[in-house]
């Protein structure tokens, strides 16, 4: 269970994001002065979920059930993707714990090859999904982005009441076994080369439970709506009057207030990572939650954030790290190569933008 106190300072700090975010919305509505405002007043919940603050907007829209079905969304997925949670399906997978096929609940053991040792399990098709996703990035970074790091991210507890960094000899202990290599992923049947293999999705998960919670709105008639889970923000059409929403870039390191940028968006998702998210220091160095799985160590490239600007919200979520990991300039190769916009802050505080980023998003940059 997360500190108290923890939960205090992360509610806090999200809250401050949802509320940048409505600053947003709330300054483009100032466009226009005819807009009839109760046609823009949405019905909206807050509340913490997936141990972030989860915002849900719907413009379009008085069905408040709408709202509890989205946040009772969002409990039963943290009941598969949750990596500490005991009670979720991921937790029982890293830690080995059968099921049975007879209880009718995932995981459970199908095999063990007599001569690996390679065990293969049953998976939920929820979770063979974001696993699959997981993999493709992981795959194609090669490296940079690996969801098979529980080994190391056990050990930098970033929620701690005083974090430290882990000794030096505990994490080129924990570095063989963070890969995902040798992983087989077939349906819904996932085989795993080690007992050390473990996953951790946090970097993905929020932006797949976006993109779920957007197809049953979607489906339940909305075509107006905001979906924020902790500052992953995935648009449902544009505001009513046909305008679309305003969301602002976080300007790293500042007050919440503050943005480096805003854009225009219309049914797409926005997606940061970046050092500033989860982070603290020790002899006055700086240590954050984005890490190598090489070094063991958080990336230290000249970037502080990266924003992608996607259709799909796991795309953006799983980007937003890689392309941090890849760096400036292998970064923006990559979000190209994806067909995504991003805007990569380095530490000197200049934006750097994917090509043709400014001619298919319209910004407005802040001095």
């Amino acid at each position: 269970m997360l500190k108290k106190s923890y939960i205090y300072r992360t509610f806090t700090r999200l809250l401050s994001v949802t509320l940048l975010i409505s600053f947003c919305f709330l300054f483009a509505g100032c466009e226009q002065t005819q807009t009839n405002t109760d046609e823009q007043e949405p019905v909206s919940v807050s509340d913490f979920k997936l141990n972030t603050v989860v915002d849900i907007k719907i413009y379009d829209s008085r069905d408040r059930s709408l709202l509890d079905d989205c946040l009772s969304l969002c409990d039963r997925y943290e009941l598969v993707f949750s990596r500490t949670n005991e009670d979720s399906e991921l937790y029982r997978l890293n830690h080995r714990e059968d099921q049975g096929q007879e209880s009718g609940s995932f995981p459970y053991k199908i095999s063990t090859d007599p001569d690996s040792q390679k065990e293969t399990w049953m998976i939920s098709p929820q979770l063979a999904d974001l696993l699959d996703e997981g993999l493709a990035f992981t795959r194609e970074s090669g490296g940079a982005f690996d969801i098979a790091i529980v080994p190391l991210t056990s050990l930098w507890d970033f929620t701690a009441e005083d974090p430290q960094v882990p000794a030096d000899n505990d994490i080129q202990t924990a570095l063989p076994l963070c890969s995902s290599d040798g992983v087989e992923l077939n349906g819904q049947k996932l085989t795993l080369p080690s007992p050390d293999t473990a996953f951790d999705v946090g970097a993905i998960a929020k932006g797949y439970i976006a993109d779920r919670i957007s197809e049953y709105l979607k489906k339940s008639g909305v075509k107006s709506a905001i979906i924020n889970l902790g500052g992953n923000v995935l648009c449902i059409g544009g505001r009513p009057d046909g305008e679309p929403f305003k969301v602002g870039v976080q300007k790293p390191f500042a007050d919440r207030n503050e943005t480096a940028a805003v854009v225009d968006i219309n049914g797409r998702s926005v997606v940061s990572s970046g050092i500033y998210e989860r982070c603290f220091k020790q002899d006055g160095k700086l240590y954050h939650h984005i890490l190598d799985p090489h070094t063991g160590y958080p990336y230290d490239n000249g970037l502080i954030s990266v924003t992608i600007i996607s259709d799909r919200s796991v795309d953006g979520d799983a980007l937003s790290t890689t392309c941090f990991a890849l760096g400036l300039k292998k970064g923006l190769a990559f979000a190209e190569k994806k067909g995504v916009q991003a805007v990569f802050i380095t530490k000197d505080y200049e934006l750097h933008y994917t090509k043709d980023f400014q001619k298919k998003i319209k910004v407005s940059q802040v001095d």
